[in-house]
């Protein structure tokens, strides 16, 4: 394996559990602190830190189906997992960042349905939603780090595309 490779796997891994250590310590202050307080306004009208025991999947969707959701999860993990690992090249690394990110939010989440039957979620944007009549539900930072890696992931592929077309105009052009 060349040193490329070596770093661009380790840039990866450490992503993964950044992620993993800053999602269960969150997680951890939110039991410790919040728990007995049950909701605290972080900035008022705008965001406040509100402990919620997630029994369902992402935002609380499929209450009920833990196991279903589990699976389906731990499939989704391995998958992004072993992809993120055949990666090579330089110019993917902000594919690699992506998936450690989403992997890194999966495993996070799971943690938490292994070791307690449920996902610790804190963060609630509602206060802001309020003033537009809108409501969201309270997530954590494992979800941060699935949805933003999902979104660049999303530029990722749009930049990809992108450039495709771009050499394919320029081959039909010649």
């Amino acid at each position: 394996m060349n040193k490329q490779r070596v770093k661009f796997l380790l840039m990866a891994l450490a992503i993964i559990l950044a992620g993993i250590a800053l999602d269960q310590l969150t997680k951890w202050l939110s039991v410790a602190y919040l728990k007995p307080v049950g909701s605290v306004k972080l900035i008022p009208g705008v965001v406040s830190l509100t402990y919620v025991e997630n029994r369902g999947a992402a935002f609380g969707m499929l209450a009920g189906k833990r196991w279903i959701f589990m699976v389906v999860s731990t499939l989704a993990i391995l998958g992004m997992g072993g992809f993120l690992f055949t990666l090579k090249e330089k110019s993917e690394t902000l594919l690699a960042v992506a998936l450690s990110m989403i992997v890194s939010g999966g495993i996070g989440n799971m943690i938490d349905r292994i070791a307690l039957g449920y996902v610790v979620d804190f963060i609630d944007v509602n206060p802001l939603l309020s003033h537009i009549n809108l409501s969201f539900a309270i997530f954590n930072g494992a979800d941060s780090f699935v949805c933003v890696g999902a979104g660049i992931l999303v530029l990722y592929y749009l930049l990809t595309w992108r450039k495709e077309e771009k050499a394919k105009k320029e081959t039909e052009a010649k």
